[in-house]
């Protein structure tokens, strides 16, 4: 756990922006304007602080256009957001000295590389004389608050929410963020340009077309879900061919609103409408929760399965079946159409990202590391916590995951969830003519019906890349040869 100390007196205060790029219920910032104190905003880039997960370019994009919000939220406030990048215990001594402040506010991060930043600032700061205060920016509660009957960390959801969801709910900060006291500069030491956090690559540039990265957005984000995704949550989560989810996932990811935000909003809408019982949605917030939960504990689990028997499983070493997976060409629609909306916008539906793990684990037993590190360069969403527990609990080898004999049918799942293929279709055009009986294994249709519809197999859209009922055998098979630790 990190530890704080209270803040001195003097006019001056650093607030170190991390994976809170906000003004509204921002803990670091109230704590300032508690205090009195002229505000000197800072964010560091440091690319090597996350070693193997460093963000990767959708996040990096998506990281750009919120620096690039705030920096004018901040200006409008007659501040100055000051950009650089090195080494935050380096950086933060040398930026208090040149401002002539001895106190440093800062939201906590709860992943390996952000924790180990952290105590290098407060030791660095420390050697300085410079006191730090750190707060808890993006949880509802903290990762070790819910523990066990016997102490421990939980390793299932169910009894983690039960018992954490009667306390889990806080309150956001409830100052005015046009009363927050920024300090002026001639300039920012860097540029955002400087920085270089958009990729070589143009790929990112069409997702421009599906986002606006703001704080704003952010918050029109929140009273879209409130009005128009909580209330039918439960029914319409489960088909990528409707606005049935929240899109707030990139928004969380870094920090442009709270948990604590979102759920105020939903609970205070529950207040004023009739009994349901409980919100699925806010469940979808305890999932977060308990992912960072695990993250904290087991801070192995990015690289290494949480049971450890998985160490051992006998995965394939297939680079061409990786790609045609990553590129959405398997041959199985609804995979396909799920890695290319994830190519195109940033981001895939949830149930969608279920089929497209299970397929790479299972159908293709490619290891779930290499799905984890795929989603975590391409999607603008990404969090280390959820990435992790996502493909643990797809792969079978986590906590509360799925056990690996679950494999779901692509076929199957396109049918029952994108029953009218207007999800399939709109991500996969070549196959727009195709009769919907035949849209998720095209293999199966006749051939007048393929040269009729336009579809080429092996041409315009590839042959599924592996038989389901043989992968699915192999799968089981590969399962079959662990044995307990």
């Amino acid at each position: 756990m990190i530890t704080t100390r209270s803040p001195q007196s003097g006019k001056r205060a650093i607030v170190w922006f991390r994976k809170d790029l906000r003004l509204a219920d921002h803990p670091a910032l109230d704590a300032a304007l508690q205090a009195n104190k002229e505000i000197i905003p800072v964010f560091i880039w440091d690319k090597e602080e996350g070693g193997n997960w460093s963000p990767g370019a959708a996040s990096r994009w998506w990281l750009h256009h919120s620096l690039e919000s705030l920096s004018s939220s901040i200006t409008k406030l007659g501040g100055t957001f000051i950009l650089t990048q090195g080494n935050a215990a380096h950086v933060l001594p040398e930026l208090a000295k040149a401002h002539q402040t001895d106190q440093v506010f800062y939201g906590r991060c709860y992943d390996p590389a952000g924790i180990a930043t952290q105590e290098a600032v407060e030791e660095a700061c420390d050697l300085q004389g410079i006191n730090t205060e750190s707060f808890n920016s993006s949880l509802l509660q903290e990762p070790w608050e819910t523990k066990n009957g016997t102490g421990k960390p939980f390793q299932v959801f169910t009894p983690y929410w039960r018992k954490s969801r009667a306390i889990i709910y806080r309150e956001p900060a409830s100052y005015d963020p046009k009363k927050l006291s920024f300090v002026q500069q001639t300039s920012s030491p860097q540029s955002l340009t400087e920085l270089a956090l958009l990729p070589d690559h143009p790929w990112h540039n069409k997702m421009g077309t599906h986002w606006e990265v703001s704080e704003s957005a952010a918050h029109q984000q929140i009273e879209r879900t409130v009005e128009e995704v909580t209330r039918s949550y439960a029914t319409r989560r489960n088909h990528p061919s409707v606005d049935g989810t929240s899109r707030l996932s990139p928004y969380l990811a870094w920090g442009q609103v709270s948990p604590r935000q979102i759920c105020k909003a939903i609970l205070q809408a529950e207040n004023e409408g009739s009994h349901r019982g409980e919100n699925k949605f806010l469940v979808e917030i305890g999932w977060r929760e308990f992912s960072y939960h695990l993250l904290y504990h087991f801070p192995i689990i990015p690289d290494q399965p949480l049971r450890p028997k998985y160490a051992n499983f006998p995965w394939l070493d297939d680079p061409d079946n990786l790609k045609r997976w990553q590129l959405g060409k398997t041959g199985y629609p609804m995979v396909d159409a799920g890695m290319r909306q994830l190519y195109e916008t940033g981001w895939m539906h949830n149930r969608v990202r279920m089929v497209v793990a299970s397929f790479l684990v299972k159908h293709l037993l490619l290891p779930w590391q290499d799905g984890a590190r795929w989603f975590w360069d391409t999607l603008v969403d990404a969090d280390l916590a959820s990435n992790t527990q996502g493909w643990q609990w797809a792969a079978g080898c986590g906590a509360d995951a799925a056990p690996y004999f679950r494999i779901f049918n692509p076929i199957t799942q396109g049918t029952k969830f994108d029953v009218r293929g207007e999800y399939a279709k709109r991500w996969i055009p070549e196959l727009g003519n195709l009769p919907s009986k035949h849209l998720f294994s095209p293999w199966t249709a006749p051939p007048s019906t393929l040269l009729e519809s336009g579809v080429k197999l092996g041409d315009n859209y590839p042959d599924p890349c592996v038989d389901h009922p043989e992968a699915r055998a192999r799968a089981l098979a590969a399962l079959a040869t662990l044995k307990q630790p």
